[in-house]
């Protein structure tokens, strides 16, 4: 179990003592968008108002060491769970992470205290709809007793109140911090539009490349393009070198948070053409950094480009996404004015600020009874 920093205690009487609250996630340093919001949430005074502890159920590795992972994460929620916390935040997915979170949430109705389920899987109504009925069963139970479920737009609420329409349904947005605008490239530089994400078929990267085989014939501006994550790499290579691309495509394996700040400060675009998203980290953080965003239409990201700002192509759509590509490359000032709204909307709508207040909210009323 891992804590937060805590506030520097002031000189004289110590005040009254603050609510506790346990969080239960993926550890912090797991690959993710789960982990770079959960980080971003105990930077925030959360943390600190709510004296919150962490404790991880799930890490990258081997399976024996994901097993005694949670094993261990058992053991140290039981402990915590005798010492009463005011509330338990569980931020859970599908599949494998519902399993593990359930028990959790299991633990924690045994000792009467409320739990927030916040679900952030980007196919969680399919997890639900694909399972057995005694999943099923479980799936609503999990959601519709919980205290709290968090969504994280609209149309996630209104898939998980179908799952679940007893479930007491809130949205709270992901958020990220703003960052500021996009610096451009030089005269006869190319443009550089970056991929973040799992290399593979989910995230649309074989999509993005068949579309890149396209934008570097038709895209009157020269442009370069990296691919960042873990996934199928070899097979990212395979495709690069049977399309031609190596000379304007660079792969890379997984960053650490400071080298995708980096990544991004040296870009302009961004580009995600999934197939299923639940609200992507990647697409937040690149609006932060005043980025344009090129991306599908599902799942949460129509809500987050809102407003004009990015473009939205089918999943799947190769022509459609090469010619969006082609557009905001060729074009400095649609690719500038689309970024700048994109920023602004960081600022109005995803700052951590706003997002953390709305959960503190949440904390006081599932607590006030």
């Amino acid at each position: 179990m891992s804590s937060f920093p805590s506030p520097t205690p002031s000189a004289g009487s110590p005040g009254p003592e603050r609510p506790t609250a346990l969080w239960v996630s993926t550890a912090l340093d797991t690959r993710g968008g789960i982990s770079s919001y959960v980080r971003m949430l105990g930077q925030t005074p959360l943390a600190t108002r709510w004296s919150v502890r962490h404790i991880a159920t799930h890490r990258d590795g081997s399976a024996a060491r994901k097993i005694l992972t949670f094993a261990r994460a058992l053991g140290a929620c039981s402990a915590a769970l005798l010492r009463r916390p005011d509330v338990v935040h569980v931020h859970m997915a599908s599949y494998g992470s519902f399993a593990r979170k359930a028990v959790v949430i299991g633990l924690a109705r045994l000792r009467r205290v409320p739990v927030v389920v916040h679900v952030h899987g980007a196919e969680f109504d399919l997890f639900h709809d694909r399972a057995p009925r005694p999943v099923q069963a479980a799936i609503r139970s999990t959601l519709g007793n919980s205290a709290a479920v968090i969504a994280l737009g609209e149309q996630w609420a209104e898939r998980l109140k179908r799952i679940a329409p007893a479930a007491r349904v809130h949205v709270v947005p992901n958020a990220v911090a703003p960052v500021g605008p996009a610096a451009q490239p030089a005269p006869g530089e190319p443009v550089h539009v970056v991929f973040l994400g799992e290399l593979g078929e989910r995230k649309g990267t074989f999509t993005l490349l068949d579309a890149w085989a396209k934008v570097v014939l038709q895209a009157a501006v020269p442009a370069r393009l990296t691919i960042a994550g873990s996934g199928e790499h070899e097979r990212a290579r395979l495709r690069i070198t049977e399309l031609g691309l190596g000379d304007s495509v660079q792969l890379r394996g997984w960053l650490a948070p400071d080298e995708v700040a980096v990544l991004l400060r040296s870009a302009q675009v961004l580009t995600l053409p999934s197939f299923a998203e639940g609200q992507p980290m990647a697409i937040l953080e690149a609006m932060a950094h005043g980025l344009c965003v090129v991306a599908s239409n599902i799942g949460g990201i129509p809500e987050l480009l809102a407003e004009d700002c990015g473009l939205l192509v089918r999943p799947g759509d190769i022509d459609a996404l090469a010619a969006a590509l082609c557009e905001v490359i060729d074009d400095p000032a649609e690719r500038v004015r689309l970024g700048e709204r994109a920023l602004d909307r960081v600022r109005t709508t995803f700052d951590p600020a706003i997002g953390w207040r709305r959960i503190e909210q949440i904390y006081r009323e599932v607590t006030s009874g």
